[in-house]
C-alpha cells in the first residue's frame, strides 16, 4: 500500500506532531495539518499509512448501507474518513472499532463525527474527529470511494501518505517526504532536548534557544 519505510513511520510516531510540524514547515510543507480534529480516545502518538475513504450524502429515502471496508484495511494503517465535515450523522462507532482492534489498525481520523464514544474510549482505540453524535450514517451518507485521494480539512491526502496524530491533533506527511521529514524532526527533537537541559542547568530560555538555533526551525529551506 505504501513505499514508506517502516523505520520512517516509527520515527514520525516517536517524534510526535509538534516536531513533525516544525520539520514540515522547514521543508516548506506547512499546510498539512488537519485543523479542528480532536482526540476522542486512545493515548500516545500514532503514525501509519493512510487508508482513505470518501462518503457522500444520499437523497432522502434512498438506500445508503453501512460502508463495508474494514476487512480491506491492513494492520498498522490509519483509516482516513472524508465525510466533508458533516456533524449530523456518524461514520464510525463501536462495531467498527472492535473490528479495527482485531485487525491491529493504528487509528482513525474523521472529517466528521463518531458515536459510541464511551465504548471506544474504554477500548483504548485511537480516534480523532470533530466531535460525537448519535445519529447513524446509514441511509444518510454512503461510501463512494476507497483508496483514492481525498481532501480532509482542506488537505489532499493520497493513500499511503503518513498520518501522524497525538493529543495535539493530526497532520499528514506526504509519502515522498517521509524520510526527509523524519530526519528534520530528529533535529527538532534533539534541539528541544538540549534547550530543556540548558534550562535545567540555569540558562535563561532566550539564551538556550539561541544556542540551539531554535528559531531556525520552521524556516523553509532555500
Amino acid at each position: 500500500m505504501t513505499g514508506v519505510a517502516g523505520a520512517d513511520v516509527e520515527a514520525l510516531r516517536v517524534h510526535g506532531t509538534s516536531a513533525v510540524s516544525d520539520a514540515l514547515d522547514t521543508l516548506g510543507q506547512g499546510g498539512t495539518g488537519l485543523p479542528g480534529l480532536l482526540r476522542m480516545s486512545g493515548t500516545g502518538p500514532v503514525a501509519g499509512p493512510a487508508f482513505t475513504l470518501r462518503y457522500e450524502p444520499v437523497e432522502p429515502g434512498a438506500p445508503g448501507p453501512a460502508g463495508e471496508f474494514i476487512d480491506d484495511v491492513p494492520p498498522g494503517a490509519v483509516v482516513v474518513v472524508a465525510n466533508d465535515g458533516r456533524t449530523g450523522c456518524t461514520v464510525w462507532g463501536d462495531l467498527l472499532t472492535s473490528a479495527a482492534l482485531r485487525r491491529e489498525i493504528a487509528g482513525t481520523v474523521i472529517d466528521g463525527v463518531c458515536r459510541d464514544v464511551g465504548a471506544i474510549r474504554e477500548s483504548g482505540y485511537p480516534l480523532w474527529s470533530l466531535g460525537s453524535y448519535m445519529k447513524s450514517g446509514k441511509h444518510r451518507v454512503r461510501l463512494t470511494a476507497a483508496q483514492e485521494p481525498v481532501v480532509l480539512r482542506g488537505v489532499r491526502i493520497a493513500p499511503g501518505d503518513v498520518v501522524v496524530a497525538d493529543d495535539a491533533g493530526a497532520l499528514i506527511v506526504p509519502a515522498a517526504l517521509a524520510g526527509p521529514v523524519a530526519e528534520k524532526a530528529l533535529g527538532v527533537t534533539l534541539a528541544e532536548e538540549g534547550i530543556r537541559a540548558d534550562i535545567a542547568a540555569g540558562l535563561p530560555l532566550a539564551e538556550a534557544r539561541r544556542r540551539h538555533r531554535y528559531d531556525s526551525f520552521g524556516l523553509a529551506s532555500r
